[in-house]
């Protein structure tokens, strides 16, 4: 049977960049690109140019993409000529293969958005499509507010799409801009558009404002939409996009889309979703969303007992899709709900070797249970864990003993009574193969402070350490009032990237902050066969 091809355009570096707190640099775009390019998106839409320096810079010149490259921009505004506009003088002008043309397809925003008139805004429509196929550029338009438009006025809606098509733009595309649209209402929609536009030069675009921008793509490709518009991670204003990362999977795993449709994205380079999802949280320096579907740490982690024994005898008991598929993994969590076979399948994974009729993993999984009452949680700290299970079987060597410590903080003011200064200092006293070692280290805080004094100098086992550095660092109050404790996670990365989190519990944050550190710095040491 011949499949159908649906094309996919990546807007993460255009709609995307308007996500608050995200901010592209140059050289995190061309990045972008490139990881899109390899997973095998369609189009990649690459930004405004003329709207600042930065997107102007970017399509100076056309980065080297199989993919086609596409500028973003509005047609013609109200009271000028095609010619006589900067705005598309600059998309017309610019390296791109493509042009997504933005167009008020809605009467309302028409009067009250460009306080224009619908004659000219179709007009508007046709110039600039035009201009940018008389330039030898695919034109892509981009239908603002299509599905608030055809409930309010339907014809005029129709109108817009059709005066594009005609001009000769490629793709037509239905936007719910506003996100406020539901799946079975984008479907009826867009079956009634494939009546006047084939349903080949149709496109999707959804927000995700009722968290439904997924839901919504697939019902306008079940309705006859051959694009779909979306962004990595489901970057974009307010909500965000429709998350091309959860939309990928879908359509090549679920038969319903996997047996009738093809996309650009193979089932090989489907393996490296994860990686550039989470490449891309590294770049904008956020942690990866844990739950995200197929791609969050936590999307085949199994908690319960019960669940555990069940996705290790078939996985299929708990998982719709294989987590390799995807390149993720599976992963059967250590807590306080953990059975037997909870330890042993995170032992296995961690390289301990443990027969489930072994009398110690009795006392191990009664040594979790009863560290997790204290608030300890092994399931965000596979380190701490791994360290666990080695002393319980009598596995782990002891590297060094902390003496003491102490922390600092210095706060300076000025006369005119601001800040003028703050920084902190630590002090580690250590023994290491029976010798005492004091280090101390300034850092920008008690705990960079403390981080740093501890791995300054740790005798024939520093060079295991010289690469190690702290990538995320997490606070959690695991009970409320005078006797609070406090949890505190650690996650730290070395040269080779590796990545561990450890995990630390007292009353005081500094105490529970340096647990987690010494648990780290152990890790490491033990993993790399230091002796």
């Amino acid at each position: 049977m011949t499949k159908e091809r649906l094309t996919l355009l990546d807007t993460t570096l255009r709609d995307g960049a308007q996500t608050v707190g995200v901010d592209f640099s140059l050289d995190d775009k061309r990045q972008i690109a490139t990881m899109l390019d390899e997973l095998g998106i369609d189009y990649i839409e690459g930004g405004y140019p003329g709207a600042n320096p930065l997107d102007t810079e970017f399509f100076a010149t056309r980065p080297p993409l199989k993919a086609r490259f596409a500028a973003f921009g509005m047609t013609r505004r109200q009271g000028r000529s095609v010619e006589n506009d900067p705005g598309v003088a600059a998309l017309l002008d610019c390296a791109s293969d493509a042009v997504v043309l933005v167009a008020k397809t809605w009467d309302y925003q028409v009067r009250v958005a460009l306080r224009s008139t619908e004659e000219d805004n179709l007009q508007a429509i046709t110039q600039s499509v035009r201009a940018v196929v008389t330039r030898g550029k695919e034109a892509i338009v981009d239908c603002e507010h299509f599905f608030d438009g055809f409930k309010g006025n339907e014809s005029y809606a129709l109108a817009c799409a059709q005066a594009a098509m005609e001009a000769g733009a490629r793709w037509i595309v239905l936007c719910d801009t506003n996100g406020g649209s539901l799946p079975h209402e984008v479907e009826r929609i867009v079956r009634a558009v494939t009546k006047h536009i084939p349903g080949d030069r149709l496109g999707v675009h959804a927000h995700d404002d009722t968290g439904q921008a997924v839901a919504n793509s697939l019902a306008a490709v079940r309705a006859g939409a051959r694009q779909i518009q979306g962004s990595l991670n489901g970057l974009g204003e307010r909500c965000g996009n429709a998350n091309l990362t959860t939309i990928i999977p879908t359509l090549l795993l679920k038969d319903e889309f996997g047996q009738n449709f093809e996309i650009g994205v193979s089932r090989e380079t489907l393996q490296h979703l994860t990686r550039v999802s989470h490449a891309l949280d590294e770049l904008l320096n956020r942690a990866p969303n844990r739950h995200a579907p197929y791609v969050g740490a936590s999307a085949f982690a199994t908690k319960a007992g019960i669940h555990a024994s069940a996705v290790l005898t078939d996985s299929r008991t708990y998982e719709h899709v294989p987590p390799e598929s995807v390149g993720n993994r599976r992963r059967v969590l250590v807590s306080d709900q953990a059975g037997k076979s909870n330890i042993v399948a995170e032992l296995t994974r961690l390289g301990v070797a443990l027969d489930r009729d072994d009398p110690r993993l009795g006392r191990l999984l009664d040594e979790v249970k009863e560290k997790e009452s204290q608030g300890y949680a092994y399931e965000g700290a596979d380190a701490s864990f791994y360290l666990l299970a080695k002393r319980l079987l009598g596995e782990a060597p002891h590297f060094f003993d902390v003496e003491r410590y102490s922390v600092a903080v210095d706060r300076r003011f000025a006369r005119s009574g601001g800040l003028e200064d703050a920084g902190a200092e630590a002090i580690v006293k250590l023994h290491v193969n029976g010798q005492s070692k004091i280090s101390a280290a300034e850092g920008n805080g008690p705990i960079n402070a403390l981080d740093l004094a501890l791995r300054k100098d740790l005798g024939d086992y520093q060079r295991y350490i010289d690469d190690v550095k702290l990538v995320d660092y997490r606070v959690r109050v695991f009970q409320g009032g005078t006797d609070a404790v406090t949890r505190v996670l650690v996650e730290c990365a070395d040269a080779k990237g590796e990545r561990w989190s450890t995990v630390g519990v007292s009353a005081n944050v500094i105490d529970a902050s340096f647990e987690a550190l010494i648990d780290a710095i152990n890790y490491k040491l033990l993993r790399d066969g230091a002796r």
